[in-house]
């Protein structure tokens, strides 16, 4: 795990702070390259799709002209959710570094089968705890100022 990266999609999840959008950045490297960057987009597209994960594989996915991104690591700052699971899981992205878990048990177990191999998939490597305490404080600070 490289911290530059972890803080790079810090950087991606305030910019979705300031939008209005839960703050959730994500980085795909290849080769140790960053070559994609995003973070939550659901209010401003108006689409629930739209999580930082996804819209990250759809860049990686052009960069690369391929869907499989084989030898990719994504960061990112929230524990991902069944539907950025599967498709990070789908697009062969082979480890995956979050920052903070969301502690939902069921949630975890969810993903954790997700990542599992299976006869058509190859697993997916992942971690959880970098930069949590920032993280955490700023999941905090957007949902306080939600709820003024």
């Amino acid at each position: 795990m490289k911290e530059e990266y972890m803080l790079l999609a810090i950087e991606e999840a305030k910019k979705a702070f300031l939008m209005g959008e839960v703050p959730i950045g994500a980085v795909i490297v290849y080769n140790d390259k960053v070559i994609a960057k995003a973070y939550n987009c659901k209010e401003k597209l108006k689409c629930a799709t739209k999580h930082a994960e996804i819209i990250a594989v759809e860049k990686a996915s052009k960069i690369l002209g391929n869907w499989r991104l084989n030898g990719c690591e994504l960061y990112v700052t929230l524990e991902p959710c069944p539907m950025c699971a599967s498709a990070i899981k789908q697009s062969r992205i082979k480890k995956v570094y979050y920052g903070l878990s969301n502690k939902d048990q069921k949630n975890f177990e969810v993903i954790k089968s997700i990542f599992e191999n299976d006869f058509s998939n190859p697993s997916v490597e992942f971690s959880c705890g970098y930069f949590s305490f920032e993280i955490q404080k700023m999941m905090n600070d957007f949902f306080i100022e939600k709820r003024k």
